[in-house]
């Protein structure tokens, strides 16, 4: 998400970051609670000059961060580089602040932001635009997949000024394509390039945004579409139409003949193991990812072991629905295709499949007093993935509400083939995405009037996958599964426990993409097709699939010990309060629920 005023951006715009870190620098010599709120306010500040799209996606882009959106902020190396200066001026901040002077729950925070801003220099090692999505340009990274994506979900259009920041941010479209084409064609001649098949669908994904004519073309519709309905006068589609024909159709050619050019040089093989130092920055994957030490063969074994347990719980359900022959594989294999669980592939089915999980999501609503002592009420949208996308994209994911409540939480879910969404696996997914995973989690977050912006937005995958891998076992306890609907969370978790072998089959063992998507298959009796999107993903972001079952590991682990240390005084009511508290690393979380052990029993 960046601009092509790279030079105006990354050099005001990386002066300005810096200007504002005075503020927390100085009060960091206090010592007090004050000062971590200051440098929290110093990150996010900073965070927003380097990626301005944040800014709008979090409903902050108001008052004097109103011109931010019209920008996109600098792109390739130049937004490498603006990120980097940043967050080494913020840890050197965050480790002036001296911890012996703040409140218990504000040295969590300045611990949490001190590890956020080391994770975030990792890359800086390996000069790689990061080392959980190394390569600048694949099916699932690059402007082209997310600018048009952004522009449509996230950009807002009330006003005059609204409609005119989207046709600035369209212009801006055209120099982040030229930067980031620019810092692929420089890292390709260092080896850090996608695989063949992954650069092909890029290339494909690139031709289908230029195919059309500018006035048809989606980002052109959504402002022609939008201004119309809020009564906007002006001659909108146009002037879009003009940027996309003279600008931005010539840079997605640029970028798509520079993919073509450069698919015949990368290295054979599908794994982070076929580039330069690929082992370290793999390592270095999983340790951001899992926030564990846990090395490659660890997590591969863990995962076999987990795959082997959970196919066992799945064969006596199945047995007890019925469905006695072949491996476990198999009859899920049978049951996906089932006529009572598979949604007509057309515009009506899909609606269908819409309107279960809305369905599913009001009915737990109702439950989550039985194990939550808070209990958000946020609007949650379901939503089709794009169809322009849906090719790249994963199979589903979230994007967070905005903080100030002006736009609603989106669940997002890939519709391309209803047969990748059997009935029974629907409510697991539900649970996982709304509530009580993701959207619950996120809502606490963002209801918090006393936990900084920054760390209301926080993200860190092993610890909120996990919860939401978690929280579709408490949606058992809940009585949210009914009938076969139970093996539907089981084939979730064998799902997660698989990833373990395939990513580190990828990456540390030199799997193919066939292997992996053929063990996967078998495994996880998702379709052939759903199975290869997976693999695709796992093969262009190393180590991110490992965050999940890890983490569910993890707050399972610490439930149980709990619950253990506890005996009768234990509430899971008051131990999922433990949210309230913030993303942090695992080794943190662990500290903190021993800490709210000992508490109880005092």
């Amino acid at each position: 998400m960046h601009t092509n005023r790279r030079q105006f951006l990354a050099g005001t715009g990386a002066s300005a970051v810096v200007l504002s870190f005075a503020p927390a620098i100085a009060l960091a010599q206090t010592g007090d609670d004050k000062a971590v709120a200051a440098l929290c306010e110093s990150v996010l500040s900073g965070d927003l000059l380097v990626s301005p799209f944040d800014a709008t996606l979090l409903g902050l882009d108001v008052g004097d961060r109103a011109p931010l959106r019209a920008q996109l902020g600098p792109g390739g190396k130049a937004g490498d580089l603006a990120a980097s200066r940043h967050n080494k001026a913020m840890l050197e901040a965050a480790r002036a602040i001296d911890p012996a002077g703040l409140s218990e729950i504000w040295q969590v925070r300045r611990d949490v932001v001190q590890d956020m801003l080391e994770q975030r220099l990792v890359s800086d090692r390996f000069d790689v635009p990061d080392v959980g999505s190394p390569y600048r340009l694949s099916q699932q990274d690059g402007a082209y997949v997310t600018v048009p994506d952004l522009l449509d979900s996230g950009h807002p259009i009330e006003s005059s000024s609204d409609a005119e920041a989207y046709l600035a941010r369209l212009a801006g479209f055209s120099g982040v394509l030229r930067e980031e084409s620019e810092a692929q064609a420089e890292e390709a001649s260092r080896g850090y390039l996608a695989p063949a098949w992954s650069l092909e669908m890029t290339a494909s994904q690139l031709a289908t945004q230029f195919a059309s004519a500018p006035a048809d073309n989606g980002m052109v519709g959504s402002l022609a579409r939008r201004t119309k309905e809020k009564g906007i006068a002006g001659d909108w589609a146009a002037r879009a139409a003009k940027l996309l024909e003279y600008e931005v159709y010539p840079a997605l050619r640029e970028q798509h003949d520079l993919v073509k050019r450069l698919t015949p040089t990368t290295r054979a093989g599908d794994g982070l193991w076929r580039v330069p130092r690929g082992d370290e920055i793999y390592a270095a994957a999983l340790r951001q990812f899992t926030t564990t030490d846990l090395s490659a063969e660890e997590i591969h074994k863990i995962g076999l072991e987990q795959v082997a347990e959970l196919t066992g719980e799945l064969d006596a359900i199945l047995r007890k629905a019925g469905l006695t022959k072949g491996t476990v594989g198999e009859r899920l294999t049978a049951l996906n295709k089932r006529p009572d669980q598979v949604f007509a592939n057309t515009d009506k089915g899909r609606a269908a499949l819409l309107a279960s999980i809305n369905a599913n999501l009001a009915a737990i609503q109702k439950k989550l007093p039985q194990m939550f002592a808070t209990v958000p009420d946020a609007p949650l949208e379901v939503r089709r993935v794009p169809v322009e996308i849906q090719d790249g994209a994963s199979n589903g994911y979230y994007y967070p509400a905005a903080l100030d409540g002006s736009r609603p939480a989106i669940y997002w879910i890939n519709l391309k083939d209803t047969a990748d969404w059997p009935k029974y696996t629907l409510p697991s997914l539900t649970y996982h995405e709304g509530n009580p995973g993701h959207h619950l989690h996120g809502s606490i977050l963002i209801g918090d009037k006393d936990l900084p912006d920054l760390l209301k937005n926080y993200f860190i995958s092993a610890y909120g996958e996990g919860w939401a891998l978690y929280s579709e076992v408490i949606a058992e306890e809940m009585g949210g599964y009914a009938g076969i609907e139970k093996a539907g969370a089981l084939q979730s978790w064998l799902f997660r426990a698989a990833r373990l072998v395939v990513d580190t089959g990828i990456h540390a063992k030199q799997w193919s993409r066939e292997q992996a998507t053929d063990y996967f298959a078998s495994t996880v009796s998702f379709t052939r097709g759903r199975s290869q999107r997976e693999i695709e993903r796992y093969c262009v972001l190393p180590g991110q699939a490992c965050s999940y079952k890890i983490g569910q590991n993890e707050w399972v682990r610490l439930r149980k010990l709990a619950e253990s240390e506890l005996g009768a005084k234990f509430d899971p009511r008051q131990f999922h309060e433990i949210l309230k508290e913030g993303v942090m690393p695992l080794a943190m979380l662990d500290k903190r629920v021993k800490a709210w052990i000992a508490k109880q029993k005092g």
